[in-house]
């Protein structure tokens, strides 16, 4: 059995990760900072599939072994490689980081300390593991900052948040790495993530739910940034196959080629349940720093994997409302908001 160490392994990405590495017959280790949140949130723990959406069934029979370690990155580095010596992965991937931009104005020294200071001491220790073959390290597009027309892998990093910044600073220390060492990372920059089982304060999720509990979805800046939405199964299926195939080295955007205004993506998720955009949302005033567009070109991925994003927007739309209506029960439970963790 191949291996597989998913640092995050709780994140909204971690979780839809280690599922597919289950259903793909990997043995897994997660290691997160936070103990397992519900199960709601975590598509390995499900039993059934959302509805009966063609690309929405069931988990697959769970072929691979899964263990779970609560470890905090920061302060339990010596726990966290006592278990990946013991584990010996062949590939890690890693999801953790302090996210949320606006939000990293406020104490940006923390962001720095997770997703730069804690990384590196992390792949200081890593790159002397003779077993690894490969470290995918899960980046971001918002390192290229407010960007026009659609961009590749080889633009300027030029962050534009405390976040962002943290996250570019990241990969740059982990290139200096593979160049001195070869330490075999490759880095995956995905467009909006989303699916079941993501973060409530996300907007896809937080629109299905303001809509389902009679209240009006606070709408930033009018929603005019122009973003694209990319499923978390389309994710998971291309950082596997990084993970077994991708160059050293190299960076690969996971996006789909349609374009469109967060208003846009309200609207559809109004059209869907039903109801009318006005009554539905609240225009407030737009938040810092908030990047009017990065999209993404994906030709590098599809022309040396033949990966393409296979889920549609809308399809996603309704696997998520899906989600909400069949675990409604437990996600209600659970606050709209983003709560800062230290």
């Amino acid at each position: 059995m191949k291996r597989i160490l998913v640092i995050g392994s709780n994140s909204f990405s971690g979780a839809s990760f280690v599922e597919h590495a289950l259903a793909s017959s990997y043995d897994v280790l997660g290691i997160s900072r936070s103990p397992e949140p519900a199960a709601c949130f975590l598509p390995y723990r499900w039993s059934s599939g959302i509805g009966d959406m063609p690309n929405a069934v069931a988990p697959a029979p769970r072929r691979g072994s899964f263990e779970f370690v609560q470890a905090n990155l920061n302060t339990e580095l010596d726990r966290i490689m006592a278990a990946v010596e013991e584990f010996k992965p062949e590939f890690i991937v890693n999801f953790s980081a302090q996210g949320m931009v606006a939000q990293s104005w406020d104490n940006p020294a923390q962001w720095y300390q997770t997703n730069v200071i804690a990384n590196v001491a992390l792949t200081e220790r890593l790159r002397h593991l003779v077993w690894l073959k490969r470290y995918i390290q899960a980046s971001t597009p918002e390192v290229y900052g407010n960007c026009s027309g659609v961009i590749t892998e080889d633009a300027p990093l030029n962050p534009s948040s405390p976040y962002a910044a943290s996250k570019a600073a990241c990969d740059l220390h982990l290139r200096t790495f593979y160049r001195q060492y070869a330490f075999p990372v490759i880095f995956t920059r995905s467009a909006n993530v989303y699916g079941p089982g993501q973060q409530l304060y996300r907007i896809i999720p937080r629109t299905i739910l303001s809509i389902k509990m009679g209240q009006k979805l606070r709408l930033h800046g009018g929603g005019h940034s122009i973003r694209s939405f990319i499923h978390i199964r389309d994710v998971s299926r291309a950082t596997l196959t990084l993970a077994l195939n991708g160059i050293s080295g190299e960076a690969y955007h996971l996006a789909t080629d349609l374009h469109l205004s967060i208003r846009a993506l309200v609207e559809r998720i109004c059209i869907q349940m039903g109801v009318e955009f006005d009554d539905a949302v609240e225009i407030v005033e737009d938040r810092a720093s908030t990047d009017a567009a990065y999209l993404l070109d994906c030709s590098k991925m599809e022309s040396a994997f033949g990966w393409r994003a296979s889920i549609s927007l809308d399809q996603g739309i309704q696997e998520c409302i899906k989600w909400v209506d069949r675990d409604f029960d437990c996600i209600k439970t659970h606050p709209l908001d983003y709560i800062h963790k230290p």
